[in-house]
Order: C-alpha cells, then sequence, then structure tokens
C-alpha cells in the first residue's frame, strides 16, 4: 500500500514513507532487527544525557508478556493492535539520575528516542503506530512500573498487512490519503501568531 507522504518541500525519503497504519502481517520481526530498532534509540539526543526512555517489549511469540501488554490497550486498540507481532510500552523516567530534580523534558526525549526507534524500523520495511489509547493503570501495576516512571504511550510494531483484515471503519481510514497541516499555520516568525515571511 503506498502511503508515501506528499511533502511541500523536499524531505529526506524514509520520513516521507514512514506512517502509522492499522494493518500488520502476523509475520514475526527478527530478534537482530528487533535489537537494531532499540539501538537506534539509545542514540537519541536527550536533555543533560539523561536517557530517561525505558520500553517494555513483548514478542508475539512470548505468549505471557504478550498477552500482559495486549490486555493493557482499549478494546478498540485491541482489535487491531493484537495482529502486530511487537508490541512496546515506552516509559519516561521523571526525575534527573545525579541530581533527583524532575526532569520536564522527559516526555520528549521519550518522544526523541521512539522516533528513532520508529524511522529505524521504516529502514527494514517495518510500520509502527504509536497509542495513546491504553490503561495506563493497568499497565503500571501489571507491567511492574516503578513509581517516578509514567507510560508514555504503546507501539504495535511488525510488517504491513492486508486493510481487508480490518473492521469495515477501520479499513475505510486505513486507505485515506495522509495529511498534514501546512507549515504556516504551526510555524511563527519571531513570536507565537507572526507569519513566516
Amino acid at each position: 500500500m503506498d502511503q508515501q507522504g506528499h511533502a511541500q518541500f523536499p524531505i529526506h525519503e524514509l520520513l516521507a514513507l514512514r506512517w502509522s497504519p492499522r494493518a500488520f502481517d502476523e509475520r514475526l520481526v527478527e530478534a537482530d532487527t528487533l535489537r537494531t530498532l532499540f539501538e537506534a534509540a539509545r542514540w537519541a539526543p536527550s536533555s543533560n544525557n539523561e536517557q530517561p526512555w525505558r520500553f517494555i517489549v513483548a514478542t508475539k511469540d512470548h505468549e505471557t508478556e504478550w498477552n500482559r501488554l495486549v490486555a493493557c490497550l482499549v478494546e478498540g486498540n485491541r482489535t487491531w493492535a493484537a495482529r502486530a507481532p511487537v508490541l512496546v510500552l515506552s516509559v519516561a523516567s521523571m526525575s534527573f539520575e545525579m541530581t533527583g530534580k524532575p526532569n520536564r523534558h522527559a516526555f520528549h526525549d521519550t518522544g526523541l528516542a521512539t522516533e528513532n526507534l520508529i524511522l529505524q524500523a521504516a529502514v527494514y520495511g517495518l510500520m509502527a503506530r504509536q497509542m495513546a489509547g491504553f490503561d495506563m493503570e493497568k499497565a503500571r501495576a501489571d507491567l511492574g512500573i516503578p513509581s517516578g516512571c509514567e507510560p508514555v504511550a504503546m507501539i504495535a510494531i511488525g510488517y504491513p498487512g492486508d486493510p481487508d483484515s480490518l473492521p469495515e471503519r477501520l479499513r475505510e481510514r486505513e486507505l485515506q490519503p495522509r495529511s498534514r497541516r501546512p507549515i504556516g499555520e504551526w510555524t511563527f516568525w519571531g513570536q507565537w501568531g507572526a507569519r513566516i515571511p
């Protein structure tokens, strides 16, 4: 399925090809490929080089761990995400290790690490979709997330699948062309609201 983004200005092909599908093939992701995705995440920038990201990973061939992550998803996400061969929960450590002070950049930095992971996945022909639709308190309890750490997003990873495997409403959304707001709507010059010349 071609869902390449049509950029206003030239961007790297990898960025244009990356998208977030719901249709996944159930083929397993090779262990070395998965390790490479997390190696890419490891090299993300972070405030004070704190590297506040943590990832809880489960693959479909490890049923107990897999079911634990699937059970944290809201029903609407469970209907399609349960086909993906890899589920990941990103977690942010909310305090600096050296000082114990709050790290207000922890979510930002965890997002940067996640984007590195997602782009590396695209290099291998894998797709990833991030989800806010999961039960944070269930994840915290069932996955043993310690205090001081916050669940951020659930991520389904796998090879692209057939949109016909989705319920009709989701299939329609899957097949819609990708779109983004124009740059001028959210980028300002020197102060809030000032248009870029």
